[in-house]
């Protein structure tokens, strides 16, 4: 499309082309021992888009993306959008068979893939008709202690070294403008755990806004440093990718996201900024405690979503000088939608009472345009904080539909709104907080019990480290609450006990009525599954637990 004197086609494939104008000598990229300047970013993303293009990719042609926190997979954030292709980042952690249904399901004709992780596609490869050319990073990141295993030494037939690849192909800048801003720039695989994932499309004109969005809610600079903690493949790193270019940041690449890890790259990178789920902040007060760190030498700013983080973890990255923003939003959103903005007098207010606010999901992200809470009928319920309704958005940054789904994609968007499928409640100032998933909140007896309510309590407890709670079947009032648990290392609680300090900060029927200790299962992006805890309980050893 040709630009206009007062209009240009948004798309993020731009920022680069700015910061690689502006900052040419900066780093851009720390990717283990490696440094990449944005000169270097920029023509080395312009080199894959050629290499793309003379493979014959083409508008909307899918690129599908197998690759850890690294600079391939930065790379290929702008690489296959500047080809004019559509990125199809996928999970790590998923099966062999899920990897496949991915490939197959969105068409993708080239497959860029870690070495580190083609083990997950041997035992696929006869299945992957539509993929006609893989093409390999052979870092030297790679190997024992990347958190993703050594490469298994299969590769497929015809295989391309990455480096190669970038190597012969032209430098110049390709870049293929959308012709339409509603153009799909990468698809998003859900996590299918009630069928086959859904394919989550995004456009070039709603991942250039988020991104920026992002910047603004985060307060970042050209100053800043980003840590990678949040998968990258995960909403497309919630837009950070894109963002982060905008303003000529540096991206810290981190492929094995452990405790110590995350602190010693905080500390030794200088680092401004990451993300993650609950689950990576209490990681961040694990690391620091075993290196003896009380305060990181530089404020840090987190955003955190998923669950809300527990009142007791907040107060610790405070301690640390880490500044928590509570966001939260989907696949479908783009990552982030929702922001839990800090009001000038909240930080008068005891830490307690500070980390409850904080922990509500908050008002719409600048770009959002319309947040709500709706009935079952579509109205919004009442301010109150106490009447249930479902979580819907909509504006810029909702999700153009599910590729090849059209029917799932008209359910989603009934009514003019994106219906979220999460439970929650609309205060009188205006915030929202989540109070459950439709599937997760229990009805015990006709009274609603919010699960994330249980497990707060929960967190509050000295012993507690880790906790879910989920229904168990029961006879007299159908179902009722259980909460598993994962202790401190060292501590110890009696089931009793904790039964008895929920009832102490919770209307009994809300408390749980057994306790399981153990380890919760996780996706790779931090959420607890807890379809797998509920059907255990459902599938006939509920007689077993209240024995």
């Amino acid at each position: 499309m040709a630009i206009e004197g007062n209009h240009t086609p948004l798309t993020p494939a731009s920022f680069l082309r700015r910061s690689a104008r502006v900052f040419p000598a900066k780093t851009a990229i720390v990717d283990g021992a490696r440094r990449i300047s944005y000169r270097q970013f920029h023509e080395r993303a312009c080199r894959q888009a050629n290499g793309l293009l003379a493979l014959g990719i083409g508008t909307e042609d899918r690129v599908a993306l197998l690759a850890p926190n690294t600079a391939m997979h930065l790379e290929a954030n702008f690489g296959v959008p500047m080809a004019g292709g559509t990125l199809v980042a996928i999970n790590t952690r998923l099966s062999p068979r899920e990897i496949a249904y991915i490939l197959n399901h969105s068409g993708a004709r080239v497959l860029l893939a870690d070495a580190a992780l083609l083990a997950h596609l041997e035992p696929v490869a006869a299945e992957l008709t539509g993929v006609e050319r893989v093409i390999v990073e052979h870092g030297a990141a790679n190997g024992p202690g990347n958190g993703h295993g050594a490469a298994s030494g299969w590769e497929p037939a015809g295989a391309l070294d990455y480096e190669a690849f970038l190597a012969g192909a032209a430098g110049a800048d390709p870049m293929i403008l959308p012709a339409d801003e509603s153009q799909t720039i990468s698809i998003n695989y859900t996590s299918g755990t009630t069928g086959n994932p859904k394919g989550v499309m995004y456009t070039h004109r709603s991942v250039y806004l988020n991104g920026v969005c992002n910047l603004l809610e985060m307060g970042m600079t050209a100053e800043s440093v980003y840590l990678w903690t949040l998968p990258m493949f995960h909403c497309n790193g919630w837009c950070y990718t894109w963002g982060v270019t905008a303003l000529g940041g540096t991206h810290v690449c981190l492929r094995d996201v452990k405790a110590r890890a995350i602190v010693e790259a905080i500390v030794a990178q200088g680092v401004t900024h990451f993300c993650g789920a609950p689950i990576v902040l209490r990681m961040v007060v694990e690391g620091a405690q075993e290196l003896g760190l009380a305060r990181f030498p530089r404020r840090v700013k987190v955003s955190t979503a998923a669950a809300p983080p527990s009142p007791t973890v907040i107060e610790a990255m405070l301690g640390l000088g880490v500044d928590v923003l509570h966001v939260y939003g989907l696949t479908e959103t783009y990552g982030p939608t929702t922001v839990c903005e800090i009001q000038p007098d909240w930080l008068r207010r005891p830490p307690a009472e500070l980390a409850r606010l904080m922990a509500r999901q908050g008002v719409p992200y600048a770009l959002c345009e319309d947040l709500t809470v709706l009935d079952d009928a579509g109205r919004p319920v009442a301010a109150d904080g106490k009447t249930l309704g479902e979580v819907c958005m909509r504006g810029n940054i909702v999700m153009k539909g599910y590729f090849r789904n059209p029917e799932a994609t008209e359910q989603a968007m009934r009514g003019g709104w994106f219906h979220s499928g999460d439970l929650g409640v609309l205060h009188p100032d205006g915030y929202i907080e989540l109070k459950d998933r439709a599937k997760d909140i229990i009805i015990s007896g006709g009274e609603n019990i919010s699960t994330i309510e249980v497990e707060n309590v929960l967190y509050t407890h000295p012993a507690v480290q880790d906790t879910a709670v989920v229904s168990r079947p029961d006879a007299k009032w159908g179902e009722v609450p259980v909460a598993f648990v994962t202790l401190r290392q060292g501590a110890a609680v009696a089931e009793q006990e904790l039964i008895a300090y929920c009832r102490q900060h919770l209307a009994h029927f809300k408390a749980p009525k057994a306790i399981l200790f153990e380890e919760l299962p996780r996706t790779s992006t931090g959420k607890v599954q807890k379809f797998v805890l509920r059907d255990r309980l459902w599938a006939g050893r509920a007689a077993r637990i209240q024995g």
